[in-house]
């Protein structure tokens, strides 16, 4: 079942996005459509802690060739947080492929931003009819690239966070000199529960635990491009080297952007990423 939730809204002063939500059976999913419908299909999946408008400056360079798809994961932004309902990556990412089956999407090129490329790659295992490559974005290749914070952690009494709590916790996501964090991108902490918080976070963890993305994405043979900001503060960005382990992947170091790209430089990201798909995307019959 499909509810809208309000139809289009215009989005930063963009062409008008389709907004609606998508009733699965454990739990509801906010979903995000901009371009044309009869384009190829683009997946974007957003990291821990965000939401669908962490794409929002990125969207209207992808949306001339492109039918862009942004989905809330479970937990985050506009979909369903419950607490009774697993955060593993497998039901992200089986949650993420029901949404494009419900959306009519037999084919997408699938892009994470950090967490979410972990999420992709997870879609990716289960779903290798449906993702036909994939684009990751500043996502650290094993917890042995991790950067371990310097900030306190949020705990449950102080939940919810304050302003300034949120700004520590948001800030080694980026690194440009003179970027302002959005205050959206603050609300989307806000609106999370600490459950849903800290149970995604872990969840990312356990992932990558369990075997490091590189050796998964050999085995899936996808076309990959790894994309990442050499000033991140989360994951080394000398990491990314490590993915050259995958056959016929494509490495793009960004000088003097961090964590987060897509909203430091959203045309220096597009430019790399546009130039992958368009090669790797699938046409609609």
């Amino acid at each position: 079942m499909t509810v809208s939730d309000g139809g289009p809204y215009v989005n930063g002063g963009a062409e008008a996005t389709e907004s609606s939500t998508l009733s699965l059976d454990d739990g509801d999913i906010h979903v995000c459509q901009d371009g044309p419908r009869d384009a190829p299909a683009l997946l974007l999946i957003h990291g821990s802690a965000s939401s669908t408008r962490s794409w929002d400056p990125l969207v209207p360079m992808l949306t001339g060739s492109h039918r862009v798809i942004r989905i809330d994961l479970l937990g985050h932004g506009r979909s369903a947080k419950p607490v009774d309902r697993s955060y593993a990556l497998p039901d992200q990412a089986r949650r993420a492929g029901a949404a494009l089956d419900r959306l009519g999407v037999e084919h997408a090129v699938v892009v994470g931003h950090s967490s979410g490329g972990v999420a992709a790659t997870a879609l990716a295992e289960q779903r290798p009819d449906l993702v036909t490559a994939l684009v990751l974005i500043n996502t650290g290749p094993s917890l042995d690239a991790f950067i371990a914070p310097q900030s306190v952690p949020i705990g449950l009494s102080q939940w919810p966070p304050t302003d300034e709590q949120i700004r520590g916790f948001a800030s080694t996501g980026f690194s440009r000199a003179g970027y302002q964090i959005p205050p959206e991108l603050l609300d989307d902490v806000r609106r999370m529960t600490h459950h849903t918080l800290t149970t995604t976070m872990q969840a990312t963890r356990d992932y990558l635990e369990q075997r490091a993305l590189p050796d998964r994405l050999t085995a899936l043979g996808k076309p990959l491009l790894v994309i990442f900001g050499e000033d991140d503060r989360r994951w080394r960005s000398s990491s990314a080297a490590d993915y050259r382990a995958v056959p016929g992947t494509k490495v793009e170091l960004l000088p003097g952007l961090g964590h987060s790209p897509i909203l430091e430089d959203p045309p220096r990201t597009a430019t790399p990423l546009l130039a992958f798909t368009t090669i790797h995307a699938v046409r609609v019959d």
